[in-house]
């Protein structure tokens, strides 16, 4: 019973021991003096701008493809006389790769022997009409004596009948050779259109480059077979020109009014984050698309890449330049949201009123300064109210406020300088503090030391 009672006086005392320390550290914690957190004014070039992601392209690429069906057998060679490959650069009559093309050039063959007879046919037809020609000459002046002589006895009916007959079949004959001459000219170029074609497809086994450029993409191996039926199959995708390269960025309804051609334009790879590569807007493309009922229509950037580091279809990260305002003051946004406790506030500042004076809805009393005589007023500005610390308060002044690119604002007026500081938040007590002084936090023992 005495031991029960013994532990029961034990925790009553560490019980109230606990309750009169955790009184003491939120005594004293509520008597250390208010610490701000302050931010430097900095003065510099605020740029405002839309932010989007797009894609690297080449300006101008080409598909080559196969017209004639066929199996790859061989490459061509490059300018440097390497076999045709990825990234190979090449000129316009560049052979980048050779079909097989034994059955078309046999059906060249065949279509040139069917030329050559049907050249001969038109040769015997010519022929066949000069005879004809001698023929009606002769049954036309045998014609010519019958009809002096006539029926008579010197001719008998039978005979004049006869030459009348012959001269009216020459007549007719000389027709038919003129139309076989016609056949046959129809029959040569009937031929002639043949071999075209079949010459013209043992061309196409023959894969050369249509224009000067590089090789960004080989999509057949040697040994493949091609199929060209109702479209051309892709073998080489060449970019014409890779000094030039264009950013096809897809952009947000809400922003595309904000964009005209010729803007200039900001943008990153990840494959080099530390270079920013520039250039303009070329156009903007009237073929919006719709993905989850989200509008979005392509801008296309031209960029000059004339050192190379550009590859096709990395992906950008772009920033539309919308305003430009060099060698302007700055200061964190948070420094125009914070709003201290009236307690805080210098007491000359402290209204009645609650809310009059500032913008941002602090019972203070500021006369609006003027703004920099070399600048005069801010385009498109309003007042706003920073705050300055004095000793363990803050003072309040009043500014205009003009563009922000999201973190930072444009301020002016106020003897606001480069170097001023303005709060942005209330220091909160670190751990640190908290663990030296609060007694429940273990002590460390410092062991003292000296040099041997």
């Amino acid at each position: 019973m005495k031991s029960l009672m013994r532990k029961k006086s034990i925790l009553l005392l560490v019980l109230v021991f606990i309750i009169a320390s955790a009184t003491w550290y939120l005594l004293k914690a509520n008597g250390q003096p208010v610490a701000y957190s302050t931010a430097e004014v900095k003065r510099g070039d605020l740029v405002v701008t839309i932010t989007a992601t797009g894609t690297v392209e080449p300006e101008e690429v080409v598909d080559v493809g196969a017209q004639v069906a066929g199996q790859i057998v061989s490459f061509g060679k490059d300018k440097n006389g390497k076999t045709i490959d990825y990234g190979s650069t090449v000129e316009q009559g560049t052979v980048l790769a050779q079909i097989d093309d034994s059955l078309y050039a046999a059906d060249a063959l065949e279509a040139a022997a069917q030329l050559k007879l049907a050249e001969a046919g038109l040769l015997r037809s010519q022929a066949d009409l000069e005879q004809m020609k001698a023929k009606l000459y002769q049954a036309q002046n045998d014609w010519d004596r019958a009809q002096k002589l006539g029926p008579s006895e010197a001719l008998a009916a039978s005979s004049y009948d006869a030459y009348r007959s012959a001269f009216e079949t020459a007549k007719a004959n000389m027709a038919v050779a003129r139309a076989a001459i016609e056949q046959a000219q129809a029959t040569v170029a009937q031929a002639q259109a043949v071999l075209q074609r079949t010459q013209r497809n043992l061309g196409y086994c023959t894969i050369r480059s249509p224009v000067n450029g590089v090789i960004i993409d080989r999509r057949v191996n040697i040994g493949q077979t091609v199929v060209a039926s109702l479209n051309a199959p892709s073998l080489f995708l060449i970019a014409k020109d890779l000094k030039r390269m264009q950013v096809w960025v897809s952009v947000n309804e809400a922003d595309i009014g904000n964009i005209q051609p010729g803007q200039p334009v900001s943008f990153t790879v990840d494959a080099f984050p530390d270079n920013v590569f520039h250039g303009e807007v070329g156009k903007v493309r009237l073929n919006a698309t719709m993905t989850q009922n989200v509008v979005t229509y392509t801008v296309e950037i031209i960029t000059d890449n004339s050192s190379g580091k550009l590859l096709p279809y990395l992906t950008a990260n772009v920033n539309f330049e919308l305003s430009r305002h060099p060698n302007v003051l700055l200061v964190p946004n948070a420094a125009l949201r914070w709003n201290p406790n009236p307690d805080q506030i210098v007491h000359e500042f402290r209204t009645a009123e609650p809310g009059a004076g500032a913008d941002n809805g602090n019972s203070i009393e500021v006369q609006p300064s003027a703004p920099h005589p070399a600048r005069g007023a801010l385009k498109n500005h309003r007042w706003a109210v920073v705050w300055v610390p004095e000793a363990d308060q803050v003072r309040p002044v009043k500014v205009q406020v003009g563009l922000s690119d999201g973190t930072v604002t444009e301020i002016d007026g106020g003897g606001i300088q480069a170097g001023s500081q303005v709060v942005i938040a209330e220091k909160q007590p670190t751990d640190r503090d908290t663990a030296t002084t609060n007694p429940f936090t273990p002590q460390l023992r410092r062991r003292s030391s000296s040099n041997r």
